[in-house]
């Protein structure tokens, strides 16, 4: 598909404080669109908003509450005039075995990765139809294939990745349309935190490869930025990934036996795992759960 220019057109990206999504906001910026960030970290996203090239605003808000992303919708809309990209890039994770997570940060890992993004989608489905226009959701190689000590990671982003390809069928008439972009492990704060564990790191380098590699963040969003120009269905971070959708009705099977076969091996050092959110996103989702309770 050709590219669309992105000169004039007005990007609204969730997560946008740090990594993926102020990487993506800079580059997207510096294509001349208008670039809306979302996120939870308000200093983090004015210092982000005051370094891009063209006209830009923040919003705090988190992506779980639908009246507050409604808001944001409408706010953003009335700023700019019109929404034409939509990016919801926003996530937390957590590690370790499934027995000994922490409830609440499991079950946030879902409200956020999962929820949040359909909850995006209902706020900005009215002003994408309008500008027919794009609504680009980030997966994750966790959603092509399982892994263990991911369980709520894999399960939120194979989540989005199937609410994606519903909705894609559902809007396309109207002109707006929909993609899935899949990410293996790339160098930002979240993979950073996940590798302060000294069991998840070694997993991970134990994977085959090329999944055993920490990729660097520019070539992976310089592929977003590329399909958010064609209005891409299917967005590849690492060239790679494209192959493993020919393979991955295998992969449950194969991780099941193989990972019985790791976890035998770490099983003495499982006790005592870090069981919280990981990264500094993570830190902040708790201390903006913390802010509300208080």
């Amino acid at each position: 598909m050709s590219r669309v220019s992105l000169e004039g057109q007005v990007a609204v990206v969730t997560g946008a404080a740090r990594g993926v999504g102020e990487l993506l906001a800079r580059k997207l910026s510096a294509r001349g669109a208008k670039v809306a960030l979302v996120g939870l970290e308000p200093d983090e996203l004015k210092q982000v908003s005051a370094r891009l090239h063209g006209e830009s605003g923040h919003w705090y808000a988190d992506v779980t509450d639908h009246e507050a992303m409604s808001r944001v919708a409408a706010e953003v809309k009335e700023r700019f005039g019109k929404v034409d990209i939509v990016v919801a890039n926003a996530g937390v994770a957590t590690g370790g075995p499934f027995v000994d997570s922490d409830p609440e940060s499991w079950r946030r890992v879902i409200e956020v990765n999962l929820i949040g993004s359909a909850v995006t989608g209902r706020a900005f489905l009215p002003v994408l139809t309008e500008s027919r226009g794009y609504l680009l959701q980030i997966a994750s190689l966790a959603a092509i294939t399982p892994a263990p000590m991911m369980t709520a990671y894999c399960a939120s982003k194979s989540g989005v990745e199937a609410y994606a390809h519903s909705l894609r069928a559902e809007v396309g008439y109207r002109g707006v349309r929909v993609g899935v972009a899949y990410l293996s492990w790339t160098d930002t704060d979240m993979v950073r935190g996940a590798d302060q564990d000294d069991v998840m790191r070694e997993l991970r380098q134990r994977l085959p490869w090329p999944s055993n590699k920490t990729y660097p963040l520019g070539p992976a969003v310089d592929r977003i930025v590329a399909g958010i120009e064609r209005r891409s269905s299917h967005v590849y971070g690492q060239w790679w990934l494209r192959g493993m959708q020919g393979v991955r009705g295998y992969l449950p099977g194969l991780i099941g036996t193989v990972g019985q076969r790791e976890m035998r091996r770490f099983a003495d050092r499982l006790a005592g795992m870090r069981t919280g959110l990981v990264g500094a996103g993570g830190a902040a989702d708790e201390r903006q759960r913390i802010t509300q309770r208080d």
